[in-house]
C-alpha cells in the first residue's frame, strides 16, 4: 500500500488524538481524500453540505469538547468558504485547524484555475499559516500548527498543494542543515498570579460594599468557584452571552444576561455597584458597565491581552479562572451586607415576574417570548443548546432558565447568522448520548440550516440517542436587523430587504424522515415542546411568531426612543402593530 504525504498528515492528526474531521471534497484535496479512505477506521469524517459549515462545526466541536476542531476543504473556492466559520472560532478563542488544498507547485504564480493566494487569504484569521512544499516539511508544519492552535486557543492553517499530497512521505526528515524536526504534544502556558497580586485583589474586593460579578465564557468551567465567591461577597452575578451556562439561572442572585440582549437586574447591578469583578469575559458593550470611576475593578483572565480593555481595572489576575478563584476565596471577608443582596434578589424576582407577564401578552399569532418562557420547564437536564443570530437570541438570552449541567453556546463576538445548525450537529457528534436543541430564525434557516438538515439525515441513525430538536422561529422577517434599523438608525422597516419568504419547514423535515411540528396557537406551545423532546427521531418544530413584539433593551435611552418614534412615523409598514405590542409589553 502506498504511503504518501497525505497519509502521513492524517497519521500525525491521529498522534495528536484527532478522530473527527469536518469537510467537503474537491480535486484540490484528492490525495487527502484518498488517504482518508485508507484511514477510515481512525476517523469519523463528517461530510457537510458547504465548507462554511465545516468550519462552524469545527468551532462547535472545540466549544463543546474543549479539544481541537479540524476542518478540511479543497483549494480556491472551498478554502474561501471556510473563512466565516474560522473567524467565528478566532473571535471566540477556539482551537481550530484548517487543512486546505492548493494547485500544484509548478502552476503557482501562473493565474491557474482555482489558484488563490491562500497565505494572504488566511493571514488575518490564522495565527499560523504555512504551505507544505516538500515531504520533509510536513511533520514540522502540522505539529506546529496544532500546537499553536491548542496553546493559544486560536485558528491555524496548513496548505497542501495537491502534487505534494501524492508524494512519498518522509516521516523522519534527514539530519542535515536546513531540515527541522518536531514532536507531538501540546505545550500550554499556565500563568499563575503571585500571592501579592491575589492579596491586592482581595483587598479591593473586601473594601467594596456593593460588589458585582460579570462572568463570560472563561468562567464556564468555574461555576462552583464563582458561586462560592459570590456568596462570600454577597454579590450579584451577571452573565455575558457566551457565559450563560456558567451559573444556573435559578440562583437568586444571578441577574441573567447583560448588554443589549440583557436583563434589567443586570443593568441595575452594574449601575449601582461600587466594586466589579470580571471573570473570563470581554463583553464589548461598555455602556452596560458601571460609569468610569464609579467602581473599583478586578479582572481574571487567562490571556493578558484581554484585561483592562473594556473597563479600567485596578488589579489583573492572569491565570485559569477556577484556580485563581480557589486561591482568592480564603482571603475574602464575608460582607454581611444584607441590604445589597436583598436588593439584587428583589430585582431578580420582580424581573422574572415581569418576563412571565410580558410572555403571556397576546400577539398575532404567538408572542415569541412565550415560546422561550415555556421552553425552560421542558428542557432535559443534560441538554446542549445551540443558538443562532437573530431576534430569537434576545428571547433565549432573557427567558431561558439554564440549570446546572446544561451546555450552551452560539456565535459570540462574530455574531454570525448560520451557526446554529452546524453547532448542533457538532454537539451531537461529540455527545451522541445527550439531547441537543438548535434555536434558529427563519432567515438563518433559509441561509444554510435547511441544507444542513441533510447532514443530520445522513448521520442521525449513528447517534446513541436520537434526541435532536431544531426550533425555527417563523416571523417572515429578518427581525433583529429590522429592529436595529428602527432603534439605532431611526429608519422604518424596508420590506424588500427584510421580508423572509415563507417556507414549509415542518413538511420539509417530514420529507427527510424527521418529525415535523407546526405551532400556530399559544396554548399548544408547551405540548409541542414535550412532544419534540420525547420523539425518537430528529424533530423540527416551527413556531409562527409575531414579528412586531419589540425586543426592548434593559435600559432605553432618550435618543433610542426618539429614533424609534421617528422610524414609526416615517411610514413603517408595521407601525400600528408595533405600537400595539410595544404598549402591551411596557404595561406588562
Amino acid at each position: 500500500m502506498k504511503y504518501t504525504v497525505a497519509d502521513f498528515v492524517l497519521e500525525r492528526l491521529t498522534a495528536w488524538k484527532v478522530d473527527r474531521v469536518f469537510g467537503y471534497p474537491g480535486d484540490g484535496i484528492n490525495g487527502l481524500m484518498g488517504a482518508m479512505g485508507r484511514a477510515a477506521d481512525r476517523f469519523e469524517y463528517v461530510r457537510v453540505r458547504h465548507e462554511e459549515m465545516a468550519a462552524f462545526m469545527a468551532c462547535g466541536h472545540a466549544k463543546f469538547t474543549g479539544n481541537l476542531g479540524v476542518c478540511l476543504a479543497t483549494s480556491g473556492p472551498g478554502a474561501i468558504h471556510l473563512l466565516n466559520g474560522l473567524y467565528d472560532a478566532r473571535m471566540d478563542h477556539m482551537p481550530v485547524l484548517a487543512i486546505v488544498g492548493q494547485q500544484p507547485r509548478s502552476a503557482l504564480g501562473s493565474d491557474y484555475q482555482q489558484e488563490v493566494d491562500l497565505h494572504s487569504l488566511f493571514k488575518d484569521v490564522s495565527r499560523y499559516v504555512e504551505t507544505v512544499n516538500t515531504p520533509a516539511q510536513a511533520r514540522h508544519v502540522v505539529d506546529r500548527a496544532i500546537r499553536i492552535a491548542i496553546a493559544e486557543r486560536t485558528v491555524c492553517c496548513v496548505i497542501l498543494p495537491n502534487d505534494v499530497q501524492e508524494l512519498p512521505a518522509m516521516p523522519c526528515p534527514p539530519r542535515q542543515h536546513g531540515d527541522v524536526l518536531s514532536g507531538v504534544g501540546p505545550a500550554i502556558a499556565r500563568p499563575v498570579p503571585t500571592d501579592q497580586d491575589i492579596q491586592r485583589a482581595a483587598d479591593v474586593l473586601n473594601q467594596g460594599e456593593r460588589v458585582a460579578i460579570l462572568v463570560g465564557a472563561g468562567a464556564l468551567h468555574a461555576g462552583h468557584e464563582v458561586q462560592a465567591v459570590a456568596e462570600r461577597l454577597d454579590a450579584g452575578v451577571a452573565k455575558a452571552l457566551l457565559g450563560k451556562a456558567a451559573l444556573p439561572d435559578d440562583l437568586p442572585y444571578v441577574t441573567g444576561s447583560i448588554g443589549i440582549l440583557g436583563t434589567r437586574p443586570s443593568w441595575q447591578l452594574m449601575d449601582d455597584c461600587d466594586t466589579l469583578l470580571m471573570i473570563g469575559t470581554t463583553m464589548p458593550y461598555v455602556e452596560f458597565l458601571p460609569p468610569e470611576g464609579q467602581a473599583r475593578a478586578v479582572q481574571i483572565d487567562i490571556d493578558p491581552r484581554n484585561v483592562s480593555m473594556r473597563y479600567p481595572t485596578e488589579v489583573n489576575l492572569i491565570g485559569d479562572s477556577a484556580e485563581v478563584l480557589r486561591r482568592l476565596l480564603p482571603l475574602l471577608n464575608g460582607k454581611g451586607n444584607a441590604d445589597w443582596r436583598e436588593r439584587i434578589e428583589l430585582n431578580v424576582r420582580k424581573w422574572w415576574r415581569s418576563l412571565e407577564a410580558a410572555a403571556m401578552e397576546p400577539a398575532r399569532p404567538i408572542n415569541p417570548q412565550r415560546i422561550f418562557w415555556e421552553l425552560s420547564t421542558q428542557l432535559p437536564d443534560d441538554v446542549i443548546l445551540c443558538g443562532d443570530c437573530g431576534s430569537h437570541t434576545n428571547w433565549y438570552a432573557r427567558h431561558v432558565k439554564l440549570r446546572e449541567g446544561m451546555m450552551a453556546s452560539l456565535s459570540g463576538k462574530l455574531a454570525s447568522m448560520g451557526g446554529g445548525v452546524p453547532y448542533g450537529i457538532a454537539a451531537k457528534m461529540a455527545h451522541p448520548h445527550r439531547p441537543v436543541l438548535v434555536m434558529v430564525g427563519d432567515g438563518a434557516m433559509q441561509m444554510n440550516g435547511n441544507a444542513e438538515l441533510v447532514t443530520v439525515k445522513q448521520y442521525w441513525k449513528q447517534w446513541k440517542r436520537p434526541g435532536f430538536v431544531v426550533m425555527v422561529l417563523v416571523n417572515r422577517d429578518l427581525n433583529l436587523v429590522t429592529w436595529e434599523q428602527r432603534t439605532l438608525g431611526g429608519d422604518p422597516k424596508f420590506s424588500p430587504a427584510q421580508d423572509v419568504e415563507d417556507f414549509p419547514y415542518s413538511r420539509y423535515a417530514q420529507l427527510l424522515g424527521f418529525r415535523g411540528i407546526r405551532v400556530e396557537r399559544p396554548e399548544d406551545i408547551a405540548g409541542a415542546w414535550r412532544e419534540a423532546f420525547e420523539t425518537n427521531v430528529p424533530t423540527l418544530i416551527e413556531f409562527v411568531a409575531d414579528p412586531d413584539v419589540p425586543p426592548l433593551p434593559p435600559h432605553v435611552t432618550f435618543e433610542q426612543m426618539k429614533r424609534y418614534v421617528a422610524a414609526l412615523s416615517k411610514g413603517d409598514p408595521d407601525a400600528p402593530d408595533v405600537i400595539r405590542q410595544t404598549l402591551r409589553e411596557m404595561f406588562a
